[in-house]
């Protein structure tokens, strides 16, 4: 049996930055004895934030959160990849924290996209899961009316005011195809806007490859966080090529009982998975199967 792991699989760019930033930080806190937080997880995998958890970083999950804080113990907090509103660095700042933004450099384009084109007096859509970290943290950068659409339903229903222009974005984990068929709707009912695809180049890299390989494979085995939006639709991509396709988290949720007919096993993972669990997997493939 061959086991064939997806080439963009693991670590982006933007995830691997922000790793890599609270490394740092942490090196440098034992230097100046300040406490080290994240707003939030710093990225959607368990493994890594219970990691930095043993190392003494703390998740601060709320502005309120932080306001609790004593002051002797506002130490560094350091912003996720997903990004986050603009009044919470304001806010944080504020309180006294030292602000590291760690927010993936393809997310902060969005912002400054969003920032530059609601002050012109456009509306923003922003083509995302609404709840998502990184729809939040872009909808906070919008200064005029924000609508969240995460299906072509959603985009037939929306009701634009009379001569509003729009600006199009979308999250940069989005499904690209899905974000093609909103754009799509919009341009079909004629509203007046511009469209910004600012999907991820990564992300459809990832996506087409987990479509193609699945579309090969016997069995298709998807790795990432629980909480991960962009390996959550890797799974949706790679189970419509893959009858047999499975989500896992880390290999403790690998229960596989494969039919002899089996020849070929494809393995990806999302943005947030980091290398050692990939490799974990696919050596106890490749060993016990």
């Amino acid at each position: 049996m061959e086991v064939i792991l997806a080439e963009h699989a693991g670590f982006c760019f933007g995830v691997q930055r922000a790793v890599d930033t609270v490394y740092q930080q942490i090196e440098n806190s034992e230097k100046k004895g300040r406490p080290i937080y994240t707003f939030g997880p710093i990225i959607h995998n368990e493994e890594v934030v219970s990691d930095l958890q043993r190392r003494g970083v703390r998740v601060l999950d709320s502005l309120a959160a932080a306001g609790r804080v004593s002051e002797e113990e506002r130490g560094t907090v350091i912003i996720r990849s997903h990004g986050v509103e603009k009044i919470v660095c304001e806010n944080l700042k504020e309180l006294g924290f030292e602000v590291v933004d760690a927010t993936c450099p393809f997310v902060k384009r969005i912002h400054n996209i969003v920032e530059k084109e609601s002050a012109a007096g456009k509306s923003i859509v922003i083509v995302g899961n609404e709840g998502h970290p990184e729809v939040e943290g872009i909808r906070g950068w919008s200064e005029s009316a924000t609508y969240i659409v995460g299906a072509v339903e959603e985009a037939r229903n929306l009701v634009s005011r009379p001569g509003e222009e729009l600006c199009i974005v979308s999250q940069t984990t989005f499904n690209y195809k899905k974000f093609q068929d909103v754009v799509e709707i919009f341009a079909e009912r004629g509203y007046n806007g511009s469209v910004v695809n600012t999907v991820c180049n990564a992300t459809e890299v990832r996506q087409a490859e987990a479509r193609e390989l699945a579309a090969r494979v016997d069995v298709m085995i998807v790795i990432g966080g629980n909480h991960s939006s962009n390996t959550r639709k890797l799974y949706e991509i790679c189970r419509q090529e893959c009858e047999m396709t499975y989500y896992i988290q880390t290999l403790d949720d690998l229960h596989l009982r494969l039919p002899e007919s089996v020849r070929l096993v494809g393995i990806t993972a999302g943005a947030s998975t980091p290398n050692n669990i990939i490799e974990e997997v696919q050596n106890y493939v490749r060993i016990n199967f």
